[in-house]
């Protein structure tokens, strides 16, 4: 079991036009306000960041955000949150995220939610941190991507055991089970902390 004190969202600084996706983000944040789990993000105020932040600042929650200096005004940083981090890099930004965090949960996004994604899950499997994810699939979204990770696992290139670090949820509910109920794994470490 994990306990859940802060969770780091992955998701596009774009607004898309199906407002399933919106009322995805905003319901994940009430619902981390409503458990009493600190939303960790990316640190912007538009697109579907924006709209988890704002829901979870709404709903009463506590909200950090990590944004690089290049990015303060592209993103346009979210001002009304409970903490910002504002650091020099996107390495840095995604380290303080992953060390900050308990656990992950991907909403839809672009390459960038994707590559945060990636890297999240693969220092899992390189056994650099032992915590869980989950891909919250809004209308199919993430179908394509646990597709491509089965046709990985059919072919050889990607283990069972590291094809199970990224499973799909439904529904913030579902989401928040699935990594709540996660045993941290025992995998080989392959590198250690200060070599990522």
């Amino acid at each position: 079991m994990v306990t859940l004190r802060a969770v780091c969202v992955f998701c596009g600084s774009s607004t898309p036009p199906d407002e399933r996706y919106r009322t995805a983000a905003s319901d994940l944040g009430q619902l981390l306000a409503q458990r009493g789990i600190e939303l960790v993000y990316g640190g912007g105020s538009v697109g579907l960041m924006g709209e988890i932040a704002d829901a979870t600042i709404a709903a009463g929650g506590r909200v950090t955000g990590v944004i690089p200096v290049g990015l303060f005004s592209r993103e346009i940083a979210h001002r009304g949150l409970t903490q910002l981090h504002e650091v020099a890099t996107m390495h840095a930004r995604k380290e303080l995220m992953y060390d900050l965090a308990d656990a992950f949960v991907a909403l839809p996004g672009g390459l960038g939610t994707l590559e945060e994604l990636a890297e999240v899950v693969t220092w899992s499997q390189l056994g650099l941190h032992r915590k869980p994810a989950v891909l919250l699939d809004v209308a199919g979204f993430w179908a394509p991507l646990a597709e491509q990770l089965d046709l990985m696992l059919s072919h050889g290139l990607l283990k069972p055991e590291n094809r199970a670090l990224l499973p799909l949820a439904r529904s913030s509910e579902e989401a928040l089970g699935v990594l709540t109920a996660s045993e941290p794994g025992a995998a080989e470490r392959w590198i250690g902390a200060d070599e990522r």
